[in-house]
């Protein structure tokens, strides 16, 4: 897929993910309660590990993980340098499909950075 208004993205699965933890609401506590602790600072801090999982979600092909992680990873101060390497050891992991989810993964980034060129 690929995604042009990465803020359109977060907020329609936003609502399908509500739905879906109304229907599983243990399960997505669990899952919530594995988020929080998982991305939680300790001795990696919350932007790395925030870059991380941008990186899986880039080799595991997933729009979502791509918009989650790249918005928290600006949240959490990321640069666009840190993203564009990020980008560059998930092409090395994933190879040619990883290179075009990297694309998508700096255009949502773009998206959600403040400071990041519009493009």
């Amino acid at each position: 897929m690929s995604v042009s208004d990465w803020q359109a993205f977060i907020s329609e699965t936003d609502s399908r993910m509500a739905a879906l933890r109304a229907g599983i609401p243990g399960v997505a506590k669990g899952f919530g309660e594995t988020a929080r602790a998982a991305i939680g600072a300790g001795a990696l801090d919350s932007k790395t590990k925030e870059l991380i999982a941008l990186a899986i979600g880039i080799t595991a092909r997933c729009d979502g993980c791509l918009a989650y992680h790249a918005k928290a990873a600006a949240k959490y101060g990321a640069s666009r340098e840190e993203i564009l390497e990020t980008i560059g050891v998930a092409v090395y992991m994933g190879g040619g499909p990883s290179m075009i989810y990297g694309a998508e993964a700096l255009a949502a980034f773009d998206a959600f950075a403040p400071s990041a060129p519009q493009g």
